[in-house]
């Protein structure tokens, strides 16, 4: 008789086969340029702390503060006994922050997906989708039982002539992207999908995890970036980037929020953002207020590594963002490259299959405020002498 469970280990060891395993560090202190692995120092270019801020001593001292006055839990999901009083003095300066009339925030933002498309559509209703969106967003729209009709990435006109196939289907449409593409960096071409979305009547939404923080006026995302206000129904974040926490939110008008806080049912049926979570948030939502210092640097820092990347010969894509994608090819290779790279002191981790298409395995490469120039020029040096060693460069 067979044993029911004995698939695991045999998907487990296709997958090292295969060279799809990953090996997941533990990183022991705060996250930062430098981490701590294994008792040793290493060069982080693969954290999503965009601007430095996950050990900002102004988010340890708000923590520290907000914890002494209302503890650590909320103890309850937001409908019933968990809404706190800072909870809605966050909605309301990521609303300030985005330029919308309100927002909802949720535990993640994998959960503001999940949140948001079910409750905006259902079974007979249709959802045209990128088809390099984010796997939060396919996910989401599996859950709402909608048709899913696939667009050609970041093509408008594609994007029309689905539309336009199912002009005469009288239901709710979305249509729903990413505002940056996290794997190569590439930035959503926005107006002309909204132009699109508005000629044939469908709603539009947008995520902006990588945006948010990166794009626009101070980080406030695409939709600034872009001059878009009030022409996208819905945006959503994420707090777990670049603002440095954890959490997420759906930001847009006033009608949607409330429809969002009645309908979502992470609000509904999972407990709210702890204290501490929220507490940092509201310092780094006050930071990026107060200067675009950071987003600066940011920016900064990701055009020389690019540059430096490209000079040394290797494949940076077509990003537009501080993102930068190493591609290597396939996933064996990316996995050795990535393995020596920590051998030589940076922590890169590689990116394959399922996450990008097989042949397009890559070290994504990200920068951050924090970086020095000298930690740059490192981490430049390492790659050039592992890329020759492996005969991916010249």
């Amino acid at each position: 008789m067979a044993v029911p469970m004995t698939f695991l280990k045999e998907e487990v060891q296709k997958l090292k086969e295969e060279g799809l395993y990953t090996n997941i560090r533990t990183i022991d202190g705060p996250q930062g340029a430098w981490v701590n692995i294994e008792g040793k120092k290493y060069l982080n270019m693969c954290s999503n702390n965009y601007l430095g801020l996950c050990s900002e001593p102004r988010l340890v001292s708000r923590v520290k503060d907000l914890v002494d006055r209302f503890g650590v839990g909320p103890g309850a999901v937001r409908t019933i006994a968990g809404t706190l009083s800072i909870h809605v003095e966050l909605e309301q300066k990521l609303a300030e922050f985005k330029g919308t009339e309100a927002s909802a925030l949720v535990q993640s933002g994998f959960c503001a997906n999940l949140a948001a498309i079910p409750a905006l559509v259902g079974k007979n209703d249709l959802i045209f989708s990128d088809e390099l969106n984010h796997a939060s967003i396919i996910d989401g729209s599996r859950l709402s039982g909608a048709k899913i009709v696939r667009f050609r990435h970041s093509d408008h006109d594609n994007l029309a002539l689905k539309l336009e196939e199912y002009k005469d289907q009288h239901c709710k449409k979305l249509v729903v992207t990413d505002g940056v593409f996290s794997m190569d960096g590439d930035i959503a071409p926005l107006p002309a999908l909204v132009d699109v979305a508005q000629r044939y009547g469908a709603m539009i939404m947008v995520d902006d995890a990588h945006g948010e923080g990166v794009l626009g006026r101070g980080g406030r995302g695409i939709v600034d970036h872009f001059g878009l206000h009030g022409r996208v129904d819905v945006e959503v974040g994420t707090l777990s980037k670049a603002f440095g926490v954890v959490g997420g939110f759906i930001a847009g008008s006033m009608d949607l929020v409330e429809f969002m806080r009645q309908k979502a049912r992470p609000n509904l049926f999972s407990s709210a953002l702890t204290v501490p979570d929220v507490a940092a948030c509201l310092a780094s939502v006050e930071i990026l207020q107060e200067s675009d210092e950071l987003v600066t640097r940011l920016w900064d820092n990701g055009k020389y590594l690019k540059e430096e990347l490209k000079k040394l010969g290797f494949n940076t894509g077509n990003s537009e963002t501080p993102i930068t994608p190493v591609i290597i090819g396939e996933e064996i290779a990316a996995k050795k490259f990535s393995s020596r790279l920590f051998d030589e002191g940076i922590f890169a981790g590689p990116i394959a299959f399922p996450t990008v298409p097989r042949g397009t395995a890559r070290i994504r490469v990200m920068v951050s405020a924090g970086h020095s120039r000298k930690d740059l020029d490192f981490a430049v040096g390492k790659f050039a002498a592992v890329g020759r060693d492996l005969e991916i460069i010249a």
